[in-house]
């Protein structure tokens, strides 16, 4: 059972990162103002200088619209639809605006009012927040079934080839078995918390138990990849908070084939700059779909569908994708996805590798059950089976030796049957030895001590007990 999350110190990240662009929104803004009166200073007396200052402020008030452009998709993240709305003109307003005008108190006045209205501090709405928190639990969004069957009539399997299916994070694996299941596929996934992982071991053939980040997976041995991270970050490793939906995506892009489909589950707000360039650089045949209307009202998702191409050499355009985030209403929905419209391709594949963070006793258990590498260990030969005979006769030293080592120990079938066991003791000889000096007189004695082994077999006959040695 999770623990109860602590408001205080796992808030959502797009509040943290409200309050740092809060702030950096009102210095830019007062940069712009103190930059133009520099400008109107150096015009008079030093042109160089004007034109430098100019450059400046052309730069600030791009930093300005990356600023609000950023806290755009934050706000819609919040809920707070009107200051989002507000965000997109100040952009198209502050693109269009002639930074040598000198009315900039009421472009300054208008971007404070916007920053200090960002819901942070006291402004923040507790229910929008504690349905965040509620709804991601930890980080983890299960994929709706009814959406994931609309998924799987988009997809084309090929005939006579096994296809492989990947999920970097798959939960408890019914998104995936969902998509495997029937369609000749083999299904693999990777899962951060354990007793999810447990549960994923009874739906697909191979779960890794750990960090995707961390785990040992063959490049380009998957005909498809369906990815949903986690939406919520946290603190991780280093102390720091960041989102994961941009990293799963670069870092497991290399283990999709190129021609390979790519699911991309994420809130359609994540449509980031970012994100948007790392799908256009990398996939052909990009497509949005939005979730029923039900699902995309609770949790905000889009399915994001593309083939994977190697990287071109010019940069494509981005912006028809990163506006999706700023109209959602425009993206259709799943339902209106054409059938088997993404084959997946006809080449069987193998994975090498694929091994998780963590040691899977289970796995291994599972795979040791199916294979006979034991039966074979254990199998007797046809000379261990056989009656063993010397080729010539046995020494004395050897007779010897094989009766120290208990080896006869046993009945012997012969014509007088016979019980025999052999033992080995040791014998101490002690030989005394007179010393005497060159002119005769008695020095004393010196004592030796020889320690011998002894073999004796004890033999019990039809006709009593011997003892040989």
């Amino acid at each position: 059972m999770s623990k109860p999350l602590d408001l205080e110190t796992q808030r959502p990240y797009a509040l943290d990162q409200l309050t740092q662009l809060q702030s950096q929104i009102m210095q830019s803004a007062q940069s712009m103002v103190v930059q133009r009166a520099r400008i109107e200073k150096y015009r008079q007396s030093d042109l160089a200088a004007a034109r430098d200052t100019y450059t400046e402020l052309e730069q600030i008030r791009r930093n300005l619209t990356e600023q609000i452009t950023a806290a755009q998709l934050f706000l819609l993240e919040m809920e707070e639809y009107k200051l989002a709305s507000m965000a997109g003109q100040l952009c198209r307003g502050m693109s269009g605006f002639n930074l040598m005008s000198t009315g900039y108190k009421p472009i300054y006045e208008v971007l404070s009012r916007f920053a200090a209205a960002f819901p942070t501090g006291q402004k923040t709405n507790a229910a929008v927040v504690g349905r965040l928190m509620n709804n991601i639990k930890l980080g983890y969004y299960p994929t709706d079934p009814d959406n994931i069957s609309l998924m799987l009539r988009g997809i084309r399997f090929p005939d006579g080839v096994t296809t492989n299916l990947f999920d970097p994070c798959c939960g408890c694996g019914k998104a995936l078995r969902q998509l495997a299941q029937g369609n000749n596929c083999y299904a693999y996934g990777v899962e951060l918390d354990e007793s999810r992982a447990e549960e994923a071991q009874t739906r697909l053939h191979r779960v890794g138990f750990g960090s995707f980040f961390y785990s040992r997976i063959s490049h380009e041995a998957f005909h498809l990849l369906f990815l949903n991270p986690p939406y919520l970050s946290v603190i991780n490793e280093s102390g720091g908070r960041s989102r994961h939906e941009k990293r799963f995506l670069i870092e497991s892009l290399p283990t999709l084939m190129y021609g390979g489909l790519l699911i991309y589950v994420i809130p359609y707000y994540r449509l980031t700059p970012d994100i948007c360039r790392v799908l256009v650089d990398n996939f052909n045949d990009l497509s949005v779909w939005r979730f029923t209307d039900s699902e995309f009202k609770q949790f905000k998702q889009v399915a994001i569908f593309g083939v994977r191409k190697h990287r071109d050499t010019e940069l494509q355009d981005t912006l028809w994708l990163e506006q999706l985030a700023c109209s959602p209403a425009s993206i259709p929905t799943l339902e209106k996805i054409g059938e088997g419209r993404y084959a997946l391709p006809a080449q069987p594949l193998q994975v090498n590798t694929f091994k998780g963070e963590r040691f899977n006793q289970k796995e291994l258990e599972q795979q040791l059950r199916k294979s006979n590498s034991f039966a074979q260990m254990m199998r007797r030969s046809e000379l261990d089976n056989g009656a063993k005979r010397p080729l010539l006769p046995l020494s004395i030293s050897q007779i010897g030796l094989i009766g120290g080592s208990g080896m006869i120990n046993g009945l012997i079938e012969c014509d007088r049957p016979h019980i025999i066991k052999g033992r080995i003791v040791k014998v101490v000889r002690t030989e005394s030895e007179e010393k005497f000096s060159a002119s005769g007189n008695h020095l004393g004695s010196e004592v030796k001590e020889t320690i011998t082994n002894k073999m004796i077999f004890n033999v019990l006959t039809p006709n009593g007990f011997k003892a040989l040695t």
